[in-house]
């Protein structure tokens, strides 16, 4: 009898590692059918590894690798230890054989070669870290609230590519979050009170804002975003890669005193000004037993819904949100329950944590306090912590942090705020200290290196460059790479231009190199971007910082050189690529342009000898560029506000949801708060939104100065007009009609992006 179970047991466990084993292999195939449908055949897959999953420690002891060789039949062959091994072989050839490949918002530039080069010796890999993480959790509000399953496809098939294997997986969270209030008897009405409109649930989430301004949550997006997250973490587990989930934080709807009288609850601090209304969130305490019981209900029912796929969680109680009490005692009580209620509900559990906190309130957070809250988690293998900004602002070799005293962690690039577009990178900082950081001994227990932008906007190449140093043990030679990159950024139009090189490589050692951390430790802001006003605006510095640390007049030469790249080749513009990095380059030098005419202006105003006319000949010059820039930005689909726009209302369940959802996308791009309480934050130099809000304001503050003297300027005053203007507008449904001009006497019918550039090459060049 014991025999007979042993070789039941024995089939049985060879047919279920046979099934993973075929649906691993089907996964990658899947993304060849979906990017390459003309090569399905071409290709074959092996997997060599056996690693059990879901993964359940943070210390992975495994790295990925791969091999790559032709076949005697002629087909590709890819071996890798893990599914996203074979996805990073199959990254590797096309990349640097093929020269091919598939980016942010230009979509799959796979299938622009019609054969694949055989290869006389193996291609081998072997990443240099276990974990390649992905996202940081404002993306999911700043870049991805209306997603379709379409964009989240490109987005997958984007981060398996290039290796990354831990996904942040935050979508539908309120779909559980929900029923497990109703659970313990809040209503419908009381949640909703509770949840925040589509484009800042992450501050929700976070809590530190409860509730919406200008409608509720609609119950039918929410089972949307639930249906949503079922393909995402399907599809992300099909590629190979660990989903890491949200689980239940503390934040509570108020009304959770009506229904648990006696429930042990904390009203958490205030965020950002915002009126109490909208924040100092209810939070209940992890001591609580009612805090362990939602967390069992939140996990049992997302393991229900989405299957046993993954042990990592991830939970931010602090961020940018005080504790109760600054207590050693408190603190390490704090995180020792929060850890005991995941591994109730899930016994292998492992924390993930932004390491965020540590850093934007380092007067809390001194050392005896961080020891305290980690030391709460006695196992470091239960933990896993994101180094949220390791290249300007490293926390881990903070004495006070002291590489987050022995819990696993990860060097992450953060790069933006809010979606900030200002083109900007620090390569050197990028290829050489989180090698620096894996060979140093303090370093504790780095295990992956992490991409955690804010908004995931432009600049691409600096994040591709993050991900592939993970492959590499030694600093990417960056002058072999951009040449790399730029072959396969414009493939499919024949030869390239030297110029196109050229120009990349000057902003490669400018624009993307830079080291004065102290001035510009991140994108910079347009002032375009910024309330109008006549001081406060150039050379900021810090977050959202305006500084240009570079010589605008070398970024104009990269600009010509990439625009007459065009003459020797004019098929250039039909390559997406080619015009998104055009739209791109030159929003850049407009706003460049935009920084000397300011100063300018202000320089006039100040002035006791110059004249109204002399102030409204700048004036005009400056609308004139913004004009200019709405032209541009219109130009193309992926600067476009309409698109944003669009987006949110497609998303919108119902026509009686549709007024709401604008709203809310536009009060997040713009005043970002009920009274702009965060204004400006995550401004955008869109087409439509350059020429309907930016434009109109600076035309306000134009018509104060020659209105007012610089002796009887009332800073205050001007405030109360814009802000007039503000509020008008986001309420305005009837923005985004057309956002063309004819501003070089071209016909909206035959405008194109060539014609445009070539006339604001003349004007500005």
């Amino acid at each position: 009898m014991r025999l007979l179970f042993s070789l039941s047991w024995s089939l049985t466990a060879f047919l279920t590692v046979t099934a993973q084993l075929t649906d691993s292999i089907e996964g990658i195939q899947g993304l060849v059918k979906r990017r390459l449908p003309d090569h399905v055949n071409d290709f074959e897959f092996v997997l060599t590894g056996n690693e059990l999953k879901p993964i359940t420690t943070a210390i992975r002891a495994v790295n990925d690798n791969y091999v790559i060789l032709s076949t005697s039949s002629g087909r590709i062959r890819v071996e890798g230890n893990t599914p996203i091994a074979l996805a990073s072989g199959l990254h590797r050839y096309l990349t640097d054989v093929v020269h091919v490949d598939i980016f942010w918002y230009i979509g799959s530039r796979l299938n622009v070669s019609s054969s694949l080069p055989s290869l006389t010796t193996p291609l081998n890999g072997s990443s240099i870290v276990p974990w390649r993480y992905h996202f940081n959790t404002v993306t999911f509000s700043y870049t991805s609230p209306f997603w379709t399953w379409e964009d989240w496809e490109l987005e997958l098939d984007w981060l398996a590519l290039r290796g990354v294997n831990l996904p942040l997986a935050w979508n539908g969270q309120e779909k559980i979050l929900v029923e497990a209030f109703r659970d313990i008897g809040l209503t419908d009405a009381e949640i909703n009170m509770y949840l925040s409109g589509p484009a800042f649930q992450a501050w929700n989430r976070f809590g530190n804002i409860q509730g919406s301004w200008g409608g509720d949550l609609p119950m039918e997006w929410i089972d949307d975003q639930f249906e949503l997250q079922k393909n995402i973490t399907k599809r992300m587990v099909e590629l190979g890669m660990t989903p890491v989930l949200p689980c239940f934080t503390g934040f509570v709807p108020r009304a959770i005193t009506r229904v648990i009288p006696n429930v042990t609850v904390v009203n958490g601090s205030q965020w950002e000004d915002f009126p109490v209304q909208y924040t100092n969130v209810t939070f209940l305490e992890p001591s609580d037993p009612n805090f362990s019981k939602l967390q069992n209900s939140f996990i049992s029912k997302q393991a229900a819904a989405y299957g046993n796929i993954t042990h990592f969680y991830t939970l931010d109680q602090y961020n940018e949100n005080d504790p109760y009490l600054n207590s050693t005692g408190y603190l390490r009580e704090i995180s020792n329950n929060t850890m005991a209620s995941l591994k109730s509900a899930d016994p292998d559990a492992i924390w993930l944590m932004q390491g965020w906190l540590f850093f934007s309130n380092q007067d809390y957070w001194v050392r005896d306090n961080v020891e305290a809250y980690l030391g709460g988690v006695s196992d470091n293998n239960d933990m896993l912590i994101l180094d949220l900004f390791s290249e300007s602002s490293p926390q881990w070799s903070d004495p006070r942090v002291q590489s987050y005293h022995g819990k696993p962690w990860i060097w992450c690039q953060l790069h933006n705020y809010g979606g900030n577009m200002g083109l900007y990178g620090q390569i050197m900082n990028l290829t050489i200290n989180p090698i620096q950081a894996l060979v140093n001994e303090s370093s504790g227990s780095l295990v992956g290196f992490g991409l955690t932008m804010e908004g995931q906007e432009g600049n691409e190449i600096v994040y591709d460059l993050l991900l592939d140093q993970a492959w590499s043990n030694s600093p990417i030679e960056t002058d072999i790479y951009f040449s790399n990159w730029v072959t396969r950024r414009y493939a499919g139009t024949g030869a390239l231009p030297n110029e196109l090189y050229q120009a990349w490589d000057i902003m490669r050692t400018t624009v993307y190199n830079n080291t004065n951390l102290s001035k510009a430790p991140s994108v910079q802001k347009s002032i375009i971007e910024l309330s109008p006003s006549i001081n406060g605006l150039l050379n900021k510095t810090g977050r959202h910082g305006t500084t240009i640390t570079y010589d605008p007049a070398i970024l104009d030469q990269s600009w010509k050189l990439l625009f007459a790249a065009a003459t020797p080749n004019p098929q250039l513009w039909n390559n997406p690529a080619f015009n998104y990095d055009m739209v791109d380059v030159t929003r850049q030098v407009l706003s460049n342009n935009f920084n000397a005419l300011y100063a300018n202006l202000i320089s006039t105003y100040n002035s006791s000898n110059s004249s109204i006319t002399q102030l409204n000949a700048t004036i005009t010059t400056m609308k004139s560029l913004l004009t200019t820039l709405n032209t541009v930005l219109a130009a193309s689909p992926h600067f476009s506000f309409s698109a944003w726009l669009s987006s949110a209302r497609s998303s919108a369940p119902s026509p009686a949801t549709q007024t709401f959802f604008e709203f809310n996308a536009k009060n997040q791009i713009t005043l970002w708060g009920p009274d702009g309480e965060i204004s400006d934050y995550a401004s955008k130099s869109w087409g439509g939104l350059v020429g309907e809000y930016y434009l109109p304001r600076w035309e306000i503050f134009g018509k104060y100065l020659t209105e007012v003297s610089a002796q009887e300027y009332n800073g205050t005053d001007l405030k109360k007009r814009l802000r007039n203007f503000e509020l008008g507008w986001q309420s305005d449904r009837n923005s985004t009609a057309s956002v063309w001009v004819e501003v070089l006497g071209v016909e909206e019918s035959k405008i194109s992006l060539e014609s445009i550039l070539r006339g604001v090459v003349e004007r500005w060049g």
